[in-house]
């Protein structure tokens, strides 16, 4: 695969929530990256595991999750192209949460033996992923308000604007019609509620004339009642170097 595509995404991102010189471009397309296929529903690093690698998603789309002995399911964040959300496994050793692809994706596998060789070189580039993992962290903290403290239909609506703007950053379609492909169960997981709940909200937004939700896509229609219901405040994204 092209490198240019294998890292558009990524450079993107970064030059927005950091930005990048020439210097640091480089060091990056430097970086041996392997690019595998993975399918739909495929554990990319398992609660438990030791990865030698991290993983740049490239195209598709993953969640980072965690299970309770009971069997249920919480999905802890969404990952988009230009992203690397297993990162902490540089210093973090031992996973303790599943990455999982929920689409079929495209994945650029990085070892964790380069990336520190190209921190250690590259003090700039050390400090841009440190960044990084703090930006992660407050999406982190973002989704624990979202699901301890908002109704239900906010934290969809506050879900969904989070989404729209982190494509957009990455050059991905997020206009009034973009990609949310999370099955009905996905997203009960990732809204902290029964797939029966998750189906009404769905449908009351619909019903409001707020955005309809279908087959993987998301269609914004009304823009001032999806910004009333969501409440959004774009801060912790830190999609600016200055923020």
């Amino acid at each position: 695969m092209d490198r240019d595509l294998v890292l558009a995404a990524l450079f993107r991102r970064l030059n927005t929530v950091t930005g990048l010189d020439d210097a640091d471009m480089a060091a990056i397309r430097a970086l041996p990256i392997n690019v595998r296929h993975w399918e739909a529903g495929r554990t990319v690093a398992a609660d438990g595991s030791r990865p030698a690698e991290c993983v740049l998603v490239i195209e598709g789309f993953c969640v980072r999750a965690k299970t309770t002995v009971t069997g249920q399911r919480q999905i802890l964040s969404i990952h988009i192209p230009g992203e690397i959300p297993d990162l902490q496994s540089l210093h973090l050793h031992r996973m303790d949460h599943d990455l999982v692809a929920v689409t079929p994706c495209t994945l650029g596998f990085i070892s964790h033996t380069s990336l520190r060789a190209l921190t250690r070189a590259n003090p700039n580039l050390a400090e841009v992923l440190w960044r990084d993992t703090l930006i992660d962290a407050a999406i982190f903290r973002e989704w624990i308000v979202n699901v301890g403290q908002r109704p239900a239909a906010s934290r969809l609506a506050h879900t969904v604007v989070e989404l729209r703007q982190r494509l957009a950053v990455t050059g991905r379609e997020a206009g009034e019609t973009f990609d949310m492909p999370l099955t009905q169960e996905q997203m009960s997981e990732a809204l902290g509620v029964t797939p029966v709940h998750a189906n009404r909200i769905i449908r009351q937004l619909r019903d409001d004339g707020i955005v309809d939700i279908s087959r993987g896509r998301v269609t914004v229609l009304d823009e001032a009642k999806l910004a009333e219901l969501a409440q959004f405040d774009d801060r912790y994204l830190h999609q600016d170097p200055s923020v």
